[in-house]
């Protein structure tokens, strides 16, 4: 009878020490996704801002540059799909699609700017404009911050993922619901140059 009850309390005691070391696993998993969807919601700030400065952007380029209608409109057109990929993935970080989709989104806004850049190279009055100028070094500080603040996600994001990846965090991760968690790279060789804006 002696032994029954050692070996109960035994059981009960692995037992409970199983369920404390899923509960610390299960909340340090918490903690790590917690961190990399607030290093996300930095970077969509960021995107905010950037969103908010286009139009006004293309709205001064426009003064100078009517007969470039196509290049202003596909930027505002891009601008907005990359608003909503961003709205899309700011709900739910860890879902792959969204950031897939936010990441091409990104890349073709990314790419309607850059022709716009090179467009407005031809406007002598458009690069002498002071408005012009202001907008210009407010989307190149918000381009800066947006890069912090994308490295600081895809560093918080990796630390995520290697912890569910690795022992013993592997053998409940996915279980508990903690799904691998996607990078915000950049993945377009316009994106992967520094973008021109100065009109100096």
């Amino acid at each position: 009878m002696g032994v029954i009850i050692i070996a109960a309390v035994l059981f009960l005691v692995v037992l409970l020490g199983m369920v404390m070391f899923a509960v610390g696993i299960y909340n340090r998993m918490v903690k790590l996704r917690n961190r990399f969807k607030n290093a996300f919601a930095q970077i969509d700030v960021q995107l905010k801002r950037r969103y908010d400065l286009i139009p006004n952007l293309v709205e001064t380029a426009r003064g100078f540059m009517d007969h470039e209608r196509e290049t202003l409109e596909a930027v505002i057109q891009a601008r907005n799909q990359a608003q909503q990929a961003n709205q899309q993935a700011a709900q739910n970080p860890g879902d792959p699609n969204a950031m897939k989709n936010l990441m091409g989104a990104e890349a073709a806004l990314t790419g309607s700017m850059g022709k716009l850049f090179a467009l407005s190279e031809s406007y002598p009055d458009l690069k002498s404009d002071s408005t012009m100028n202001n907008l210009m070094e407010e989307l190149t500080s918000t381009e800066n911050k947006i890069a912090f603040a994308r490295q600081a996600f895809n560093d918080a994001v990796t630390k995520y993922n290697t912890s569910r990846e690795t022992f013993p965090a592997v053998l409940f991760a996915g279980a508990m619901g903690f799904q691998e968690a996607m990078l915000f790279e950049v993945d377009s060789p316009e994106e992967r140059e520094a973008v021109s804006v100065s009109f100096a």
